[in-house]
């Protein structure tokens, strides 16, 4: 409540001509120098950042902006691990302040930052105390600030003191001041929107649309990113049946399972049989490890229960497969491969015999004779012996255009449904990886399954990667949507923690580690070459086409973007790994689009950063990422409008509006809705956009809000989705400017309704968005240019509900339409009419 009442506040000062500082009374006797001392709050080592008290005698203190974090220190995992230990501040000899503290206890490793006006901040830099010193240290001067222990509240404190001028003391308070409203402003919710609109009664919108105002906008505005988080992979998208097939778990994985390892997900069920775990002469270096099921007297049985059991449906056939051999001077003889209920009822079985020496691949098709929700898959060898197994697979025939080694039909359905323009794969932080040797490797994701690198992932969990870069190729192809491949640009994730090959020190096991080692650089960029040739290579004259075509797809895929980087901080280390990566793709497929990132916020240093380095080197598109709240999405309406047209086109490539508890709801999704209204406007600067994340396993969901939500019978998309669907089915590659005129003058009521007109191109049809945001009803007069050639009775989509509403579904109909028509937009609703050409 209060914070409403402040924001009104707020907003009347500003509404009044008055600068934000004038919320702090303007004193003309002030002092013309000051103390400021500098310090991060011991009891959270400097996780929330570098801040300042002032003094006007050195002993009297006053906080600045109520301990406001400056700057933040970026090293290290996520959140808990990021630290700022003894910051010492200084004005260096050129005339920059510069910033030095510890990232741990030992002082050994240095974090760095510089900065003209103590407000925006230069990249971070991190080295180690008695190593090679970076250039910027003959600048810093310690000796400048003084060390000193003071009371401020209740609090002891330790920092430094120096003298500055009070101008700058007020610099740093009216900056913190315009944060602090920005974050009251942004953090406006429907659920104080009976006293934000007390008395609010339905608005009149008179809607006028601009025929002969148009502007060519982006065909590819609304697409997917696919990232394997909350199991979107194996056990989700991808249709593989067994877990653990390969027997590659391993503990370095870092699930916090105890019982995460080779046999995670196998058991024996009944006695005299034992499974132990071998890497002597394995199928493929790549997959070391595989079972050895000893068998006393026939009767027990090797049992996999798959991603939370394993599903199955009535008369539908699932493609079974296996690499066995016999070991020592076992026979073999026939085993019985068969799915099991957990009642114990048996609904699918065959029968193979293995004998065989040398690793053998066999193979049978299950038939269920039941539905099952929780199955198992039993193999029990019917006569004693040593039997070595890899390789395990259960896959239904019932795929996503029928494809082998192809993706679960409904899930993959429902993607096709939002009718994407193109697919960013493989992730964001599963690509760039956690560390140097985690980086996700594209040539380990193809080929035969048996022979593909698993990959442990960033998230917590094993990828077998049968769903690898050829399965990612053919799934945009089935969808007739253009592939996006991100690969990481020469250094791994900015939260990395796990050391790589190169590693030393504490610095060689987190952060950037330094990046990829600039003598191994050239390969990595080949590899990133050798991408692009695989994509769009031709079969019998290049190499990796020729290894596309043995893989079953002789045509290139066409291949006209690629994502280079995700989400990194901006440094020396990035900049010169990147700069080798664009300068080759560039030189070599000059005809392929780079993208590349600006850092994980819509502002920052990273951003400021980015997007410099990005105008320098003529980067055709960079990556912008951000997740606000609805409130952001709100008040943020503009934020492309001031783009520069002649500069990197936009992807917006991870976005979604956060509420406490993370639910995705109608408050998000129309939040989401009416900003996409301003991003279609804007669609010749901003040239594709997709929500994130996309799909969430339910019970193995590490990220809140996702897109689609599933377990293994069911798939469950958000009311978020139905938003992004109504958008990917009704797009268009033109922009028809309009205006909206309200009765209501009232600036939050204007912000909250909106429209955008887009025709197209393909069909010839009008499509009219309009999002209402309201508690109340706006009734809308339209006015459309000539609709000679168009039907007038046209086809309308209303997705409305309660903000807290998690279960709202589109609602289809129709409405006649004619040059001027009414049309009353319900209270939190987005509304879609599509206005068909009339088919010849």
């Amino acid at each position: 409540m209060k914070k409403i009442f402040l924001s009104l506040a707020i907003t009347s000062l500003l509404a009044a001509g008055q600068p934000l500082s004038a919320a702090v009374e303007k004193v003309y006797n002030e002092p013309d120098s000051v103390y400021i001392f500098s310090y991060a709050q011991a009891n959270d080592e400097g996780r929330s950042g570098l801040k300042f008290a002032w003094s006007p005698d050195g002993n009297k203190w006053l906080s600045v902006a109520d301990g406001f974090g400056y700057i933040k220190c970026d090293y290290g995992r996520w959140g808990s691990q990021k630290r700022m230990i003894n910051p010492i501040l200084s004005k260096g000899k050129d005339g920059i302040w510069h910033c030095l503290w510890q990232l741990n206890e030992t002082g050994k490793e240095l974090g760095h930052a510089s900065s003209a006006d103590l407000l925006k901040w230069k990249p971070q830099t991190y080295f180690e105390k008695d190593g090679r010193q970076p250039q910027f240290m003959a600048a810093f001067t310690p000796a400048s600030s003084i060390p000193k222990t003071i009371f401020l509240q209740k609090d002891t404190l330790n920092g430094y003191m120096q003298k500055v001028l009070y101008t700058e003391v007020e610099q740093l308070i009216r900056f913190a001041e315009h944060k602090k409203y920005r974050d009251i402003q942004n953090g406006e919710r429907t659920e104080q929107d009976g006293i934000r609109f007390a008395g609010l009664k339905p608005v009149t919108a008179t809607i006028k649309v601009e025929a002969e105002q148009t502007k060519p906008i982006s065909e590819h505005l609304i697409g997917i990113f696919f990232e394997d988080i909350n199991y979107a992979a194996d056990g989700g998208l991808y249709a593989e049946l067994v877990q653990n097939r390969d027997f590659e778990y391993s503990a370095k994985d870092g699930a916090r399972d105890k019982n995460w390892n080779s046999t995670y997900a196998w058991s024996i069920q009944g006695n005299n049989a034992a499974l132990s775990i071998s890497t002597d002469n394995p199928i493929h270096p790549n997959n070391a490890h595989y079972a050895v099921l000893t068998v006393q007297q026939p009767g027990a049985a090797l049992v996999n229960s798959g991603f939370d059991g394993i599903a199955v449906k009535q008369g539908e056939k699932y493609d079974f497969s296996i690499f066995s051999k016999v070991l020592d001077q076992t026979k073999g003889g026939k085993v019985r491969i068969s799915l099991v209920t957990k009642e114990g009822k048996e609904v699918a079985q065959a029968v193979l015999q293995v004998s065989s020496k040398d690793w053998k691949k066999q193979k049978a098709v299950l038939t269920a004779t039941a539905d099952a929700a929780d199955a198992v898959l039993s193999i029990s060898p019917q006569a004693p012996g040593k039997y070595a197994f890899d390789m395990f697979s259960l896959f239904p025939q019932n795929t996503f255009k029928g494809r082998k080694n192809g993706l679960r039909a409904d899930l993959a359905q429902t993607l096709a449904d939002l009718h994407p323009r193109f697919v960013r794969f493989p992730g964001g932080c599963v690509a760039h990886g956690d560390g140097v040797d985690n980086i996700y490797d594209w040539k380990g994701s193809i080929g035969a399954l048996e022979a593909r690198k698993p990959l442990r992932n960033l998230w917590g969990y094993h990828q077998t990667r049968g769903l690898g870069y050829h399965e990612y190729f053919l799934f945009c192809e089935d969808m007739g949507a253009e592939p996006v491949p991100v690969v990481a640009a020469g250094v791994p994730c900015q939260n990395s923690g796990t050391c790589s090959h190169h590693s030393k020190g504490e610095l060689g096991c987190g952060g950037q580690q330094g990046g990829i080692p600039m003598e191994e650089m050239p390969q990595y960029v080949q590899d990133i070459l050798d991408l692009i040739e695989y994509a769009n290579g031709d079969a019998k004259k290049t190499v990796w086409g020729r290894k596309r075509a043995e893989a079953g797809h002789p045509k290139p895929f066409n291949l006209k973007y690629i994502g280079i980087g995700n989400e990194d901080l901006i440094t020396d280390i990035f900049k010169e790994r990147f700069t080798m990566i664009f300068n080759a793709v560039k030189a070599q497929y000059p005809e392929v689009t780079v993208i590349g990132t600006v850092g994980p916020f819509y502002e920052g240093t990273d951003y400021e950063e980015g997007w410099e380095f990005a105008t320098r080197m003529g980067i055709p598109m960079v990556d912008e990422h951000y997740y606000n709240t609805p409130g952001w999405f709100i008040n943020n309406q503009e934020f492309y409008d001031r783009y520069d047209r002649h500069k990197s086109k936009v992807y917006l490539g991870e976005y979604a509006a956060h509420l406490p508890g993370r639910p995705n709801n109608v408050e998000t999704a129309l939040a989401e809705a009416l900003y996409l209204t301003a991003v279609e406007r804007n669609a010749d600067v901003v040239t594709m956009t997709s929500y994130a994340p996309l799909l969430a396993k339910e019970g193995h969901t590490q990220w809140n809000p996702d897109l689609i939500y599933f377990n293994n019978t069911e798939v469950k998309p958000t009311v978020g989705y139905y938003a992004q669907q109504m958008y990917g089915q009704n797009a268009g590659n033109e922009y028809i400017a309009s205006s909206v005129s309200l009765d209501n003058t009232q600036d939050a009521v204007k912000k909250r309704v909106a429209v955008s007109v887009v025709r197209d191109g393909k069909t010839g049809d009008m499509i009219v968005k309009l999002v209402n945001l309201l508690p109340v009803g706006v009734n809308a007069n339209v006015e459309l240019p000539s609709l000679e050639g168009m039907n007038t009775t046209a086809m309308k989509t209303v997705l409305t509900g309660k903000p807290t509403d998690k279960q709202a579904r589109p609602v289809l109909g129709t409405i006649e339409v004619g040059e001027k028509f009414a049309h009353k937009l319900p209270a939190y609703s987005f509304t879609v009419i599509r206005i068909n050409k009339v088919r010849k």
